[in-house]
Parts: structure tokens; C-alpha cells; sequence
């Protein structure tokens, strides 16, 4: 990764994945696609592969992500959809020229349109969203149980509880405060 920008995390679902480039939301937030070029990383480290992106492409990619987190956070505590984010999911969806190819290993890759435009890998982050939101995969959407991230995340674990966006961070940290917080109470 490009030095002087924090790291990408990286999930194995797109569209949740793709509202992490802004965590932290509710605390210190950290852009993670604050540049172009730095939107046109995290899409290759998806297969997403773009030939460049403009200022008003990333605010369009920041509009998208903002508009998924919105509509995931409202299915993950069943209220109504916002009806701006569905229509800016939806827009990004149709504006696209996407494939779905299937590799020789039986997977499942993007081919984007012949100028890999980033509206084309825009579209295929929002029908991932789609999908999601719809409930048409096998998980559920959750929010990160960290009182300063709450990211909205799709749960694939099999008993459907996990806590955290990212065991790593999330997860580690809230475990680490209840560590020290029990510390303290032995030593008082």
C-alpha cells in the first residue's frame, strides 16, 4: 500500500467492505480512499482494475459508499430503507458496464467495460449492496458492537453473532479496554 495512507481493510464482502474506506464514524473518523489514485487501489485489490479516477469520480464513490452504509444500517436494525440511498445505489447499479466471468478455478470475477471506467466497478460494488440488502445471500447484516466505529458488516459466521466489524481491530480494542478495565479494579 501506498506509504502515508492507513491500510485498506480488507473483507471477503464487497460492498461492506467498501464502506470500511471511512471507519471509525462515530469517533476519530479515517478516510481510507482519500485521493483518486488511492480509490483506484483499494478497487485493484478487488479485481476492480480502473485506468485512472477523477475528483468527481471519487465523490461519486464516496456518495455510493455512504449511500450503502446508510442502507445496510437501516436493514441491519430492520428500519425502512432511505429512500436518497437506494435511489444513489440504484443509479450506480444501472450506470455501469460490468460482466460477471467465471474463472477456470469455478470463481466468480468482474470484467468491467472495455475503458474500465470506475462507474463500471461503482456498479458492480452496488450490486453486491443489492444483494445484501435484499437478503438474497446466506448471512445477515450487523453493526460493529464498537461504540465509535458501528460499521455496518455482513455476518457469514454460522450461529449469525458476531460482535465485530474486525476481530483484529475493532474486536481487539473493546477486548483490551475490558482487560485494562478489570486491571484496574484488582489493583484498586
Amino acid at each position: 500500500m501506498r506509504s502515508g495512507f492507513p491500510d485498506f481493510r480488507l473483507g471477503t464482502v464487497l460492498a461492506t467492505s467498501f464502506t470500511g474506506t471511512l471507519s471509525e464514524r462515530h469517533g476519530d473518523a479515517v478516510e481510507r480512499i482519500p485521493t483518486p489514485q488511492r480509490l483506484v487501489d483499494w478497487m485493484a485489490a478487488y479485481g476492480l482494475a480502473v485506468d485512472s479516477c477523477t475528483t468527481a469520480q471519487l465523490e461519486l464513490a464516496r456518495e455510493l459508499r455512504e449511500s450503502i452504509h446508510a442502507a445496510a444500517t437501516a436493514a441491519a436494525i430492520q428500519e425502512p430503507l432511505p429512500a436518497a440511498a437506494v435511489q444513489v445505489i440504484n443509479d450506480c447499479s444501472t450506470q455501469g458496464r460490468a460482466a460477471a466471468t467465471l474463472t477456470p478455478e469455478g470463481k466468480r470475477q468482474w470484467q468491467l467495460g472495455s475503458a474500465s471506467r470506475v462507474e463500471d466497478a461503482l456498479s458492480v460494488i452496488a450490486a453486491d449492496a443489492i444483494s445484501i440488502v435484499a437478503g438474497e445471500r446466506d448471512g445477515k447484516l450487523a453493526l460493529c458492537a464498537s461504540p465509535t466505529c458501528q460499521a455496518a458488516f455482513f455476518d457469514t459466521s454460522r450461529s449469525r453473532t458476531r460482535r465485530w466489524c474486525d476481530m483484529n481491530t475493532c474486536g481487539n480494542r473493546q477486548k483490551k479496554a475490558r482487560f485494562n478495565a478489570n486491571r484496574s479494579k484488582d489493583l484498586a
